[in-house]
């Protein structure tokens, strides 16, 4: 027979979760104190469930199930919560709890389909069920047990419609465990949709999340829908939130506090039931102290914090994240020797899968196509895993002479056609001569392009800043002036 165990200090509620579960078939006890709870024989007693309380008289629920776990680890359990007290509850799954529950119990089958669930639920499939979905986004799960328990705690909390903030370095995959928690939610049929707080001005952005009505500024020439809007019954991604004005953050705070809004030039008020994920490579912390950041929006978003740990400080997943790259980017076609992914180990990678996934897409891009398996020797890094200028073996170098002596030889044979052209004393084709002119910027603009993209290591938004043009400048240059960035070695990334 099924054993549950109820930890509350409210008589009336054991009560009846002991009548409700009783006649469902279960055996219950019932203790209303941590004393109680210390009296109980779990040499004797075998819980395959647990209710527990976060809130007792003279301990707190916490320290019960730590106990509990410790005593019976395959016993599952469920904190009882009110709504104030929910980033305690996380806390609690994060120490091995299951699920949890909010207080008072508003829907009695919701909370007997979620013990029953519980009791039939097998580790071994939801732990197939999390790789499944973790497989779906892209995001791998590895051995690190910071990262498993990341992944778990994420897992856990993505059915709850409760916001979620994600800290961690730029390129450690916020987004991708933003994609996760999405599709083992409630809402994964429907939309998600992402934006960067950072990448758009302030005037954009509001009209980005909450949409505009006609003639609510220059250019807006019909009514456009805001991403609160869109998203209302799915997930809204904002990245970089630190970066949002002070206004958009007053904006975005009443949006929690009220689920209302309004599009920008209307007075008329929408609702919305989207579910908040907000990402940031800053400590809010810290931009709370320097008052760059507002703090009662802070605790609205960081109902559940997820802080994802740095690639050096999980190594040993670095050959799995090289696998993955390798395995599923079609136009890679190399591997390492055990040595040179024992070298890739020792390596810091401040810019983090990020910088892994872009660094063997350079070693591809400039490989040699008699030699696809790269050992420690041909790799960048010193001995002691620090990155250096020494070149790789095996790999084409582009000698910086030869680009400039090709682009040297390009301008003198112009020049040459032109002062020929000029010194004609018949009729000249003016229009020959200015496409001609054209022809010219287009050869320098691309030299300039590409061998910046090179630099980068086909970066575009770094590319972007050290030739001081926009990104949507270099888009414009790169598609419509048809540069063949794959005829001259160079792989450009997003």
């Amino acid at each position: 027979m099924t054993n549950i165990l109820i930890v509350d200090d409210e008589k009336e509620i054991g009560t009846f979760l002991s009548h409700l579960f009783t006649s469902k078939g279960y055996r219950v006890t019932v203790v209303n104190s941590g004393n109680n709870f210390s009296a109980i024989d779990f040499n004797k007693q075998c819980f395959h469930a647990a209710m527990i309380d976060l809130k007792l008289p003279d301990i707190d629920g916490l320290s019960l199930l730590k106990h509990l776990k410790k005593l019976q680890p395959r016993c599952k359990a469920i904190i009882m919560t009110g709504y104030s007290t929910i980033k305690t509850a996380v806390d609690a799954i994060k120490l091995g709890a299951s699920d949890y529950i909010e207080k008072p119990f508003d829907d009695i089958d919701l909370l007997e389909k979620q013990v029953d669930n519980l009791l039939n639920s097998n580790v071994t499939s939801t732990q197939q069920h999390i790789k499944d979905l973790a497989s779906k986004v892209g995001l791998i799960v590895g051995q690190n047990e910071k990262m498993n328990q990341l992944i778990q705690t994420a897992y856990k909390v993505a059915k709850k419609n409760v916001n979620v903030l994600i800290e961690g370095e730029t390129g450690t995959g916020k987004e991708v465990l933003s994609r996760f928690i999405h599709q083992a939610s409630q809402r994964s049929d429907e939309s998600f949709i992402g934006v960067n707080c950072g990448a758009i001005s302030e005037s954009l952005l509001e009209s980005e999340l909450f949409g505009h009505e006609k003639g609510a500024f220059t250019g807006a020439t019909q009514p456009r829908k805001g991403l609160f809007e869109i998203a209302s019954k799915g997930t809204l991604f904002l990245d970089e939130i630190a970066e949002a004005s002070h206004s958009i953050q007053v904006k975005l705070l009443r949006v929690l506090e009220t689920r209302e809004f309004m599009r920008v030039g209307s007075g008329s008020i929408l609702r919305t039931d989207t579910r908040l994920v907000a990402a940031t490579n800053e400590n809010l912390q810290e931009a709370i102290q320097q008052k760059k950041f507002r703090e009662d929006l802070f605790y609205r978003l960081n109902v559940v914090h997820l802080n994802i740990p740095p690639l050096r400080d999980r190594k040993e997943d670095i050959p799995l994240l090289i696998d993955y790259c390798l395995r599923w980017n079609p136009n890679i076609d190399i591997s390492f020797s055990d040595n040179a992914i024992e070298v890739l180990q020792n390596y810091d990678w401040p810019g983090n899968i990020r910088e892994l996934s872009n660094f063997i897409t350079r070693i591809d891009t400039l490989a040699d196509s008699n030699h696809t398996v790269f050992t420690a020797d041909d790799l960048p890094f010193s001995d002691n895993g620090v990155a250096t200028s020494v070149p790789v073996k095996k790999i084409k170098q582009f000698n910086t002479k030869n680009q400039e002596s090709q682009l040297e030889s390009y301008l003198q044979k112009w020049i040459n056609e032109i002062l020929t052209a000029f010194e004609q004393k018949d009729e000249i084709n003016l229009e020959e001569v200015l496409a001609q002119v054209k022809q010219l910027e287009l050869q320098v603009g691309k030299a300039f392009i590409l061998e910046t993209l090179k630099d980068t290591l086909g970066n575009r938004k770094e590319a972007a800043k050290r030739l001081q043009i926009t990104m949507r400048k270099l888009r414009y240059l790169l598609n419509e002036k048809s540069f063949c960035l794959e005829d001259s070695g160079t792989k450009s990334v997003h």
